[in-house]
């Protein structure tokens, strides 16, 4: 449990952020956040302790079904809509959570790691409280948020594979993944020649394909490759 290794100055206020789907050829990047309020060490190993048997791991190496029952676990039975708080109650301890979208257009304005990471920085923003220093963000990825010209109001923890060593990003990002699975799902219903059922915006064979058959989608990334060749295409 990395958190013990990291978080060593309490009382903190702890974030976790992490994005699902940067590589897709459509939707959004989706990112999910979650923050907790720990008193002291005592505090913060309570929670590991709840969260650890709940199945909690990197969000891709879980199925639809087992990502669905360690929300059920955690008391999670529906998803709330983008950009509203919610919250868990773990054995007395309060964790709020939320879901951020940024679409396809944003993306194609931005590029996809400057959205991602502005979701990111977004997200944690919306749930923090404190936002000054006894604030630390655990980030899964390489890299810290981008706050333009300003300082960071917090201490961030880049993790490389944060969402298979951290419990609270892989929190954040099975939330982020089913998340936004569901509503690549909806888009199957208004789109079904592309397979957003099974691929979920993916570049599979069978996507790029249809593509290249039916030309882009309304929610299709215009700047991606494997999108941009085919713009002028009518099925």
């Amino acid at each position: 449990m990395i958190e013990l290794k990291l978080i060593k100055n309490f009382p903190c206020e702890l974030l976790a952020v992490d994005e699902v789907g940067r590589g897709p050829l459509g939707g959004p990047v989706v990112i999910g956040a979650v923050k907790v309020w720990i008193e002291d060490e005592a505090c913060l190993r309570a929670l590991l302790k709840f969260l650890k048997p709940k199945g909690i791991k990197d969000s891709k190496k879980l199925t639809t079904e087992e990502r669905l029952k360690v929300l059920r676990k955690l008391g999670i039975r529906e998803l709330i809509p983008y950009r509203e708080q919610g919250s868990l109650d773990c054995k007395g301890i309060s964790v709020s959570y939320v879901t951020w979208e940024m679409c396809h257009e944003t993306i194609d304005r931005e590029n996809i790691l400057a959205a991602s990471l502005r979701g990111m920085r977004e997200a944690a923003t919306f749930l923090s409280l404190a936002q000054k220093k006894q604030t630390t963000i655990l980030i899964d990825g390489h890299l810290k948020l981008r706050w333009g010209r300003k300082k960071s109001p917090w201490t961030e923890i880049p993790l490389v594979k944060g969402d298979s060593k951290s419990l609270l990003i892989g929190l954040a990002s099975i939330i982020a993944k089913e998340k936004r699975d569901s509503f690549m799902r909806r888009m199957h219903d208004l789109y079904p020649q592309y397979g957003f059922d099974s691929n979920y915006g993916y570049p599979t064979r069978e996507h790029k394909k249809a593509i290249r058959e039916f030309g882009p989608c309304p929610i299709h990334r215009k700047t991606f490759n494997g999108v941009k060749e085919c713009l002028g295409v009518r099925p």
